[in-house]
């Protein structure tokens, strides 16, 4: 299966289930999990809210293009993205040149009870978590679109559920299973 075969790129929201479900894709697949944030921390050796802190959202921007263009550069992978990762055009032409891209989705009311109950000092929704959100997607949402391959809502089914979904919808695992 792996032979030419690209990677998975996950894209959308905080809190949308990238993280989670990179993991269940990547253990379903047999493939490495590589998570931008993750990356971005292993290097730099401090937590994405202390480089947007200390140095910016321009940096972690620049280190986030070079963590993807890392984690593309020999496929097959499940990628998992950081939200903003689509905002620059030369990580929206990589995803699209290197990735099978899958757009995750879900409600704010959803979105928003997953990152309070897992609360990871997200530097873009410290404050007025709601309205944040809300120009966070209207800001993105056509971005994600014009991205994506897939789109995959995931506020009703299990991680395992919508990783099966994926896998069927990509070929990768028969109908009848």
């Amino acid at each position: 299966m792996a032979e030419g075969a690209r990677s998975l790129a996950l894209v959308g929201l905080s809190g949308t289930g990238k993280s989670t479900m990179g993991r269940v894709l990547s253990s379903a697949l047999g493939w490495p999990l590589l998570d931008t944030d993750a990356l971005i921390v292993g290097a730099q050796g401090r937590p994405v809210a202390a480089i947007f802190a200390d140095l910016g959202e321009s940096h972690f921007r620049d280190l986030e293009s070079a963590a993807l263009d890392t984690a593309l550069a020999n496929p097959p992978a499940v990628v998992a993205t950081g939200g903003g990762i689509i905002l620059r055009p030369e990580n929206r032409t990589l995803l699209r040149q290197r990735a099978t891209v899958i757009w995750l989705d879900a409600p704010d009311a959803v979105i928003l009870a997953r990152l309070a109950a897992h609360d990871e000092g997200r530097p873009l929704l410290a404050a007025t978590p709601a309205a944040r959100l809300a120009t966070l997607r209207a800001a993105r949402a056509e971005i994600y679109r014009a991205v994506a391959d897939s789109v995959l809502d995931t506020s009703d089914l299990s991680p395992q559920e919508l990783v099966d979904r994926v896998l069927r919808e990509l070929h990768l695992i028969s109908e009848t299973q």
